[in-house]
């Protein structure tokens, strides 16, 4: 596998170069069911290097207001079954409870935490830079030939559930991010009429 490139601070960055490749990644880039996901996952090499690209995101004010938990099978597994008991605590236990299936399939998940710097930037774009890095990783997993799934569920926004993962005051949970395999195809799914969504100025 080739490493990533060490470029020095402030060392001139490539132009852009128009790439086919990349258009037609973009053109057909989707999430996957997190439930379908299966091994094989990345390696420690490439999960090293997708966590490197993830975090070439924009940033304003260079603060990094994130951070990565990477969950491994056993992890998550302790962490659902204790999620578990936590559903039954719920309005809609069951349904909370069959979610789980979400967490635990994947070889491998990363977990973005948004950790927004007080005082600094708007916090508004600071999550935002949290999001940027979600679908950074999911770009960087395909480039590995992996599928992925962002999502969040109830245990991303229940203080109970959130601290089983380790977040402390003021951290939210921008995503879990599941990577592995399909073992058939994604499916497209409906897209905007880009008319509709598009307003251009003169």
């Amino acid at each position: 596998m080739t490493e990533l490139p060490l470029i020095p601070l402030n060392a001139p960055l490539p132009a852009p170069v128009p790439s086919q490749d990349l258009r037609d990644r973009l053109a057909t880039r989707r999430s996957a069911p997190a439930q379908a996901l299966t091994a094989p996952g990345p390696t420690e090499a490439e999960l090293d290097q997708i966590l490197t690209l993830g975090a070439r995101t924009p940033d304003h004010g260079k603060l990094f207001p994130w951070r990565f938990v990477v969950l491994g099978p056993l992890s998550r597994a302790r962490i659902a079954e204790q999620l578990a008991v936590l559903a039954e605590t719920r309005d809609k236990p069951t349904k909370d409870q069959a979610v789980l299936a979400k967490l635990t399939a994947a070889p491998l998940t990363i977990l973005v935490i948004s950790t927004p710097v007080p005082n600094a930037k708007p916090i508004w774009e600071q999550h935002l830079s949290a999001g940027a890095v979600c679908m950074n990783l999911e770009h960087a997993a395909g480039a590995f030939g992996y599928s992925s799934s962002w999502i969040t569920d109830w245990y991303s926004y229940d203080p109970q559930a959130t601290a089983l993962f380790g977040l402390t005051e003021g951290e939210t949970v921008a995503g879990f991010i599941h990577i592995g395999t399909l073992t058939e195809p994604a499916l497209e799914r409906p897209r905007p009429d880009m008319a509709a969504k598009v307003t251009r100025l003169p």
